[in-house]
């Protein structure tokens, strides 16, 4: 079983014995996470909820997600984002996995993923023996539909049945896409496409509303494919910090910016093959999360070899627990819906340090990436909340 460290509170000292495997770091739900932010800015806009964050009234609240600005990232780069550095607020958890689909869920409907389901990228169906992608939302021979796979209320639906039409800022070929209806459903789409659409299309959307929600994911893909902190991932970090302060100048007297991420990231520098490994590969089923997250879905009756070969193979570069110990730790939340404790896998696996665990035949881009996120550690967990009022 894992133990797992209190919500929010930094990883306990190990012993001398066991400090080669840190403790898994929590995701701060019901305090200080993802969760936590919706909730709060409806409070902040008069809206009869609970607040958990305590964010001051607003007249209107524009929400800049910057896709992949890890907090720990960011602290490491101040000069890259000198305006962002400078109005930083707090700290925020991203919630297991940190992942994009799994956050953009959290930001969306307010809860924890084991409440709204999307509990990784890749997923099984239950009961249909096969892997369901929610970021590019699809399911061989299968057709997903957003509402069903994703049916938590959203807090956009609350916000248009309370009077307010929230704006979602993003490139043209999110909208209607399976991803956007499962976590954005409420919002009305406003396309733009480069930063500086982008920060007008923000700008035209305050003058009619009191909810805006703009996207930037090239610090993301950045990250990704050249690694966190090299010269173009802190030229996209700049291009974010501008965005940002353009944003900000032009508020209406009372609004408020607040910028945060989906999660951090972390370069990678020791990679598990699972294709190259019959060991990993025996009595696995399926494989399915990410290279930070895994879910290995078994065969009947051999989860317990595979557990077991799983945690002597990754032993000092994973925490390989149960379906039921991952729930148990409050990986996902408070708990997990009954009906979505099939899309988890048998055996969890979760690299820590510069680990991955990559399919370089079944995922052959996702193997060549530099950096990676979906694990609970700091660099991933930890995002930025920053606020700027007028």
């Amino acid at each position: 079983m894992i133990d797992p460290q209190p919500s929010g509170a930094a990883p306990a000292e190990p012993s001398v014995a066991s400090r080669a495997v840190p403790v898994p770091y929590a995701p701060a739900y019901g305090t200080a996470s993802l969760a936590d932010l919706p909730g709060s800015l409806l409070a902040s806009l008069g809206l009869p909820v609970e607040g958990t964050l305590a964010l001051e009234p607003a007249s209107r609240v524009c929400l800049f997600l910057v896709d992949g600005l890890g907090a720990e990232l960011l602290a490491a780069h101040p000069e890259a984002a000198p305006f962002l550095t400078a109005h930083l607020r707090g700290t925020l958890t991203a919630g297991f996995p940190s992942s994009t689909p799994t956050s953009l869920a959290t930001l969306g409907t307010g809860a924890p993923p084991g409440e709204h389901g999307m509990v990784g990228i890749q997923m099984a169906v239950p009961g249909e023996g096969r892997l369901f992608n929610c970021l590019r939302w699809t399911a061989p021979g299968l057709s997903i539909d957003p509402d069903v796979w994703q049916p938590t209320p959203t807090v956009y639906e609350r916000m248009a049945a309370a009077g307010v039409e929230p704006v979602y800022v993003a490139p043209a070929s999110f909208d209607g896409t399976g991803l956007t209806r499962a976590v954005y459903r409420g919002m009305r789409h406003r396309a733009a496409e480069s930063p500086d659409e982008r920060v007008e299309a923000v700008r035209q959307a305050l003058r009619e509303t009191t909810f805006v929600t703009v996207y930037f994911g090239d610090v993301d893909r950045a990250g990704h494919f050249s690694g966190w902190g090299g010269a173009e991932w802190l030229e996209q970090v700049a291009v974010a910090d501008r965005m940002a302060e353009r944003i900000a100048e032009a508020l209406p007297p009372g609004a408020v910016l607040y910028v945060t991420a989906d999660h951090g990231m972390i370069n990678a520098a020791d990679r598990v093959d699972v294709d190259l490994s019959q060991d990993l590969r025996e009595g696995v089923l399926m494989l399915g999360g990410e290279p930070r997250a895994r879910h290995v879905y078994t065969s009947p009756g051999a989860a317990g070899a595979v557990l077991e070969t799983w945690r002597e193979v990754l032993r000092g570069r994973a925490w390989v627990v149960t379906r039921e110990e991952a729930v148990a730790a409050g990986w996902f939340g408070r708990g997990v819906r009954r009906e979505w404790l099939g899309r988890i896998g048998d055996v969890v696996a979760v690299p820590y340090g510069e680990c991955v665990i990559v399919a370089s035949a079944g995922e052959p881009v996702e193997t060549s990436m530099i950096g990676y996120h979906g694990s609970l550690t700091p660099a991933e967990q930890n995002v930025p909340l920053v606020e700027i009022r007028r």
